[in-house]
């Protein structure tokens, strides 16, 4: 916003610092003024020690010392005014260099800069740790903006496919007019159920991210319930056993999303499984501090690397899945975002027979 011109920052402390010692000096020559004006007399007497005849020595009174000490008051005050200002200037600008710095980075980051960083050196003051904070405050955001960049890349390319394969096929519709139009209405709903899933999953994300929900009691223990009762066709498609087991875990938050969290945990652990006779297990938990979900699934061996990939956008696991219930790689994205927007702490880590075990934690309702 557009303000006033005025004096820096610098200026205003040399001129405090010029404006203090003033004020001292002043206190200090007043202190010497009432000393003159309470104890010396108007007129000294002494008694006479000259020889008579032949003046005696000269003795001031008080004006006279009124008079000798008035101007050099006022010369030594206005040399406090030039030292106060000389000095107060330099110690200024000396207090105020790793202002200049910040402000420096500050600009540079205005301008899109995020990997400028201040690394003030010296010993912890205020300035250091308003430096440190800066810093750090650039690193979370060069990862976010890193992040933002690769998911709308991803998003990008996700959604270019299915429009890509749908104008193939109509393209080929429209050129062999005899081709039978049963198996490429098919295809088309498919591929256009498919955008329509990743559309849906990338609203689901924006909502989790701005945290647009209203908070209200949810039981994480009902929530499992229901993602079974909704996956278990599902699970048996494939061959897959649900157990679900533990105590009521009563939260605040969101209804809709915390049951998005869950199903999307349930749904992975069914689809990324063994081939046959795999199980997936939720369970729920409470302590005083908060509650917990956990899902553990069977499947293959998985490295501790792969697993810290697998809560970015568009990522299925160690390879792409294609089958009708592969999802489009934003479920545990989305699991994250459900999980930060509650305060919420999200832990993944592959399990010693293979597959792997996820639990999120969340503050227990009040």
């Amino acid at each position: 916003m557009p303000r006033e011109p005025g004096l820096s920052v610098r200026w205003k402390l040399a001129l405090s610092y010029a404006g203090f010692l003033m004020i001292g000096g002043a206190l200090l020559l007043a202190a010497v003024w009432v000393f003159l004006l309470r104890y010396v007399p108007e007129v000294i007497y002494l008694e006479w020690l000259g020889e008579p005849g032949r003046p005696g020595p000269f003795v001031p009174n008080r004006a006279d010392l009124q008079a000798a000490f008035t101007p050099k008051a006022v010369g030594v005050l206005a040399f406090l005014l030039i030292f106060g200002l000389v000095g107060g200037w330099v110690l200024a600008g000396h207090m105020l260099a790793p202002l200049t710095r910040i402000t420096h980075a500050t600009r540079l980051a205005a301008n899109g800069s995020l990997s400028h960083r201040i690394h003030l050196e010296g010993r912890h003051d205020e300035f250091r740790e308003l430096a440190d904070a800066f810093d750090s405050m650039l690193t979370r955001i060069e990862a976010h903006d890193a992040e933002q960049r690769r998911f709308a890349a991803n998003a990008s390319h996700e959604l270019r496919t299915p429009l890509a394969i749908t104008q193939a096929l109509l393209d080929v519709a429209r050129n062999d007019r005899d081709r039978d139009t049963g198996e490429l209405v098919e295809r088309l709903h498919f591929v256009n159920s498919r955008a329509i899933d990743l559309t849906e999953a990338l609203l689901v994300l924006s909502r989790a991210n701005q945290r647009s929900f209203t908070p209200e009691h949810v039981d994480l223990s009902l929530a499992a319930e229901e993602a079974t009762e909704t996956l278990l066709p599902l699970a048996e498609k494939n061959g897959v056993t649900l157990e679900t087991a533990g105590d009521l875990a009563p939260t605040t938050g969101s209804h809709a999303l915390l049951l998005q969290l869950t199903i999307n945990l349930v749904h992975n652990a069914i689809i990324h499984n063994l081939p046959q006779d795999g199980t997936v297990v939720v369970t729920t938990s409470v302590d005083p501090t908060g509650v917990t979900l956990t899902v553990e699934n069977t499947g293959p061996m998985l490295t501790a690397h792969q697993v810290t990939t697998l809560v970015e956008p568009f990522q299925r696991g160690s390879r792409r899945v294609h089958s009708d219930h592969a999802g489009v790689g934003l479920g545990l994205a989305i699991v994250k975002s459900i999980t930060q927007a509650h305060d919420g702490t999200l832990t993944l880590a592959p399990r010693p027979d293979g597959g792997l075990r996820v639990t999120v934690r969340l503050p227990a309702s009040r």
